[in-house]
């Protein structure tokens, strides 16, 4: 019953996913077209070194970097904000409508007559939520991939690989910690606010840790800063996404517990 919970999960939402997949790669597909314009214009790298820090330290510019190779371009077009941002979006959304949106509609009774306990249904609903996240990412990373070649990118694969990684982790964390908050509260508005409140709070510390003194302890409980920046010429790191991965799995796991004790609201 959990595996049919999965794919009913997965077919219910398979247009909305078609939709983000056709609309990354082609966002994807447009920041690497530009590329080689930029190749051809050192004087871009110039240009970002007089870029005041905050706003090379919001957006990743790795100390060093060269915008006008592959990897520092994306890094700085894609996996310094957009990507993971696009991610996010989906991710929350996902997660908060797969519980939380449904007990508003008034569809959780049916969800939940079939033969599963509550905790069940969550774990299946947050494999769901995964489902989407794998697809997407695998979409972008298959696009870029395809890209690499056609406008002399040059990337690594193992760093793409981690870099796709990276992104899939956050998407994971904070999309099961919206099911979860959905699972745990009556309250899909909750279920949104509080992950993208989260995430936003763990960018910014990640960005301006360097900056801002206060912050810096902060730092380790930020996603962003675990999963690490400019992961095209850096490479992310591994420890970090197992982090952040493991911090997602407590969270689902906590709102599969959480929704045994409640009762489902109906409009």
């Amino acid at each position: 019953m959990a595996a049919e919970l999965l794919l009913r999960g997965l077919r219910d939402h398979r247009r909305a996913l078609v939709g983000w997949c056709v609309g990354i790669s082609a966002y994807i597909a447009l920041v690497a077209s530009i590329f080689p314009s930029i190749e051809s214009s050192p004087e871009f790298n110039d240009l970002v070194e007089n870029y005041p820090d905050i706003l090379k330290s919001l957006f990743g510019l790795a100390e060093g970097g060269n915008i006008t190779s592959g990897a520092g371009y994306l890094d700085v077009e894609l996996f310094g904000l957009m990507l993971p941002l696009l991610v996010l979006v989906l991710s929350i959304a996902s997660g908060a409508r797969a519980f939380a949106g449904e007990e508003d509609a008034g569809r959780l009774e049916l969800v939940l007559s079939y033969p599963i306990r509550r905790r069940n249904a969550v774990l299946a609903k947050g494999a769901a939520v995964a489902g989407e996240i794998g697809i997407v990412c695998t979409v972008a990373g298959l696009t870029i991939l395809a890209f690499d070649p056609l406008v002399g990118l040059d990337l690594s694969l193992t760093k793409q690989v981690s870099a796709i990684a990276s992104v899939a982790a956050l998407g994971l964390l904070y999309g099961w910690l919206a099911l979860a908050v959905g699972a745990a509260v009556p309250n899909r508005a909750l279920a949104i606010g509080i992950p993208a409140g989260a995430a936003a709070a763990a960018y910014l510390v990640s960005g301006l840790h360097g900056l801002a003194g206060w912050l810096d302890p902060f730092r380790f409980l930020s996603p962003f800063w675990l999963v690490g920046s400019s992961p095209l010429q850096r490479g992310a790191d591994s420890w970090g996404i197992v982090v952040v991965v493991v911090a997602g799995v407590i969270a689902l796991l906590a709102g599969s517990l959480l929704v045994e004790r409640r009762d489902l609201e109906t409009p």
